[in-house]
């Protein structure tokens, strides 16, 4: 049997091929990626991830691109958009296949895109989450508004991001209301506990490898609930207490990213975590901390990419 391709062998002047997977490469966090990348003397390409062909036989996974085979690449990083989640990780995992380390795998990003098994993870592994519930039938939701600890409480849909699909009920009727009409839809929805002491504010780390590089309190604009910086909250560069590192880096090794968003409640009893993004924007982060997010990204890919190579050439001496 004819082994998949492994990775390309580095260059003597020591630059890799980055390529960064994806839809639009005037976006904020894309843009910043290719600048960081060259400034570090590295090539880097911008592939639609629409656009990537995936091509299968025998041993033989290959993509092409706009009609062409995609030639050597030393490490992907995925930007995957929620709306294209399916075929991105069709692409992520074809790029594994062909050898090519990406900067998180397509089994941890799905992980992270499905918040009730995100959810069921950290929770498994004695991480603190707001308590929540999924039911399917009408008859069942009074029991679980109460399993949440009563009204308000929070509905979310499954697959959701940057605060779509988050709603706040205040009453029974909201409740019934809200979930007739998303069931109605073909949508599966958390019922969560609201956290009232950070109603309105939540905590955004970002985790690259083993380390909490940046963080910020993010706080909902006036008569919002929701304190996404895409939806008008503002943001405020913090030191994280290390209960609130830790956690972070706990949840980002739990669901299996090498690189996270993760987002935090601050309740009475310590850190709950939200979510843990496997795609997050950093244009806030780098707005209100001043730091260089997109290098600290690019050196942490090229840093795998360095490792995966020197396992692989390790293995083929073997």
């Amino acid at each position: 049997m004819k082994p998949a391709r492994g990775p390309s062998r580095r260059r003597a002047d020591g630059r890799l091929r980055l390529a960064v997977l994806s839809r639009n490469k005037k976006l904020y966090s894309t843009r910043r990626l290719v600048e960081a990348a060259k400034q570090r003397g590295h090539a880097v390409k911008v592939l639609d991830t629409l656009r990537c062909q995936l091509v299968l036989a025998r041993d033989a996974p290959r993509v092409f691109y706009r009609g062409a085979e995609v030639g050597r690449i030393d490490v992907v990083i995925p930007r995957i958009g929620a709306s294209i989640t399916g075929y991105g990780l069709s692409v992520v995992n074809q790029f594994d296949m062909m050898g090519v380390p990406t900067l998180n795998n397509s089994v941890p990003i799905a992980r992270s895109r499905d918040k009730l098994r995100a959810l069921q993870l950290l929770s498994r592994f004695g991480i603190d989450i707001p308590r929540t519930v999924m039911c399917r039938y009408r008859e069942e939701v009074p029991l679980a508004v109460e399993q949440v600890g009563g009204l308000p409480c929070i509905m979310k849909l499954i697959q959701g991001t940057q605060g779509v699909g988050v709603l706040l009920a205040s009453t029974m009727t909201e409740v019934e209301g809200m979930l007739d009409t998303l069931w109605h839809l073909g949508q599966e929805i958390l019922i969560q506990e609201l956290i009232a002491e950070s109603r309105g504010k939540d905590v955004r780390a970002l985790v690259i490898g083993d380390r909490v590089v940046a963080a910020m309190r993010r706080t909902a604009r006036e008569g919002e609930f929701r304190s996404n910086i895409h939806r008008g909250g503002e943001g405020q560069a913090i030191e994280l207490p290390p209960a609130y590192a830790e956690a972070a880096v706990k949840a980002a090794r739990v669901i299996g990213l090498e690189v996270a968003g993760v987002d935090m409640l601050e309740s009475k009893e310590g850190p709950k975590i939200m979510e843990v993004n496997s795609s997050p924007g950093f244009e806030g982060l780098e707005q209100v901390t001043g730091q260089d997010i997109a290098g600290l990204y690019v050196e942490h890919a090229v840093e795998l990419a360095r490792a995966h190579a020197a396992g692989w050439s390790k293995a083929r001496l073997i």
